[in-house]
């Protein structure tokens, strides 16, 4: 099992900010940071279909893809930087929420365990979805993204149920201005690897 000590997790629905605040994070310390990207936006832009246009065989196809891939990027990126904190978009412990049949039976598919998964990562940040308080902008912001407004919500409370046995699990809630959201996370972030230092 690779090593959690420089991996954070930035988890939460569509529309919490994920990829806007990895990025943002990793060019105010580009000596500290480097963001894994979502695997599943890339699966799905590959494939050429959202989750929603695909029948129930092609849906677990496609989360045994994406955690394939998910595994590949944090070990390549961990090889690539190794003296730089992986910031990831998503973690494996996401894909529970999408597979047909439930989490207990994706990670027996996959032939592992949610406490096995968990280990991989040393902090999971949960983000709060703008679809909360009502600045959800549905695909504008990601072309694969099928869930609305009243889906969103739904799905950030399973993946907070989901990342919920991991000890260092931090929500930071959505708030009207970006910018906001932005240094909370950055004070979680830094307050978490201080932490882990001493």
């Amino acid at each position: 099992m690779p090593s959690p000590a420089r991996k954070i997790v930035l988890t939460g629905a569509p529309g919490s900010g994920k990829s806007t605040i990895g990025a943002a994070l990793a060019a105010r310390h580009p000596g500290t940071f480097v963001v894994v990207p979502e695997a599943a936006t890339q699966y799905y832009r590959a494939l050429g279909k959202r989750w929603d246009e695909l029948d129930l065989s092609r849906r677990r196809d496609a989360q045994r893809g994406i955690f394939r891939l998910q595994i590949e990027q944090e070990d390549r990126f961990a090889a690539e930087h190794p003296d730089r904190t992986l910031l990831l978009d998503r973690g494996t412990i996401d894909g529970g929420a999408y597979w047909p049949d439930g989490p207990t039976e994706y990670w027996r598919d996959l032939g592992t365990s949610e406490a096995e998964q968990l280990l991989r990562y040393a902090t999971v940040i949960v983000l709060e979805t703008a679809a909360v308080i009502g600045l959800y902008d549905g695909p504008a912001s990601n072309n694969v993204r099928f869930e609305g407004a009243k889906e969103a919500i739904e799905n950030a409370a399973v993946l907070a149920a989901l990342w919920s046995a991991h000890p260092r699990t931090h929500l930071v809630r959505a708030t009207a201005e970006l910018e906001d959201k932005i240094a909370a996370v950055e004070r979680v972030v830094m307050d978490a690897m201080l932490a882990e230092a001493r």
